[in-house]
């Protein structure tokens, strides 16, 4: 006998309907039956904030949210962001440009942290005090990808 309970979610702007144990992390349900696999799974324990999703406007660690709980949610992941634009988003392109990345593990929920900031009015002072303070970068030292969060915030604000 299974405990299966069906999840409907939209995520970027996809409707899906899941079948999933109660215990089935939000993670898992975007990497395995979404298909979605820029939601990158570190630590587990919502610490490193690689798996960081937009939850009804909200970002979220996807590690640590059961998928039962985001029914009825709408769901931005990293395939989503400047999905509508022919050259992505300025916080993507900014990362790019700046070489915010060497693995590229973490930046996937880098660029989810800053997106979800810019769109609630974090300043460009006080982005990497709110928002880097949660994620871990084993490989570019963050130096890089202050230098992203410059250009992306001037960029965007410049844009408004």
């Amino acid at each position: 006998m299974t405990n299966e309970r069906t999840v409907e979610m939209n995520v970027n702007g996809r409707d899906y309907s899941l079948r999933c144990e109660p215990r089935r992390l939000l993670s898992e349900a975007l990497r395995e039956d979404c298909r979605l696999t820029g939601t990158h799974v570190g630590c587990e324990q919502g610490s490193c904030g690689a798996c960081t999703v937009i939850v009804d406007g909200r970002a979220q660690r996807s590690c640590l949210m059961l998928a039962v709980q985001a029914d009825g949610s709408n769901i931005e992941t990293i395939e989503g962001v400047g999905a509508d634009s022919e050259t992505g988003h300025p916080v993507q392109i900014a990362m790019h440009q700046a070489h915010g990345l060497q693995c590229g593990f973490c930046t996937a929920g880098i660029v989810m942290s800053l997106v979800h900031a810019h769109r609630n009015g974090i300043s460009r002072q006080d982005v990497t005090k709110e928002v880097l303070n949660g994620h871990l970068c084993r490989c570019t030292g963050y130096v890089n990808i202050r230098q992203a969060i410059d250009a992306a915030w001037v960029e965007l604000e410049d844009n408004k």
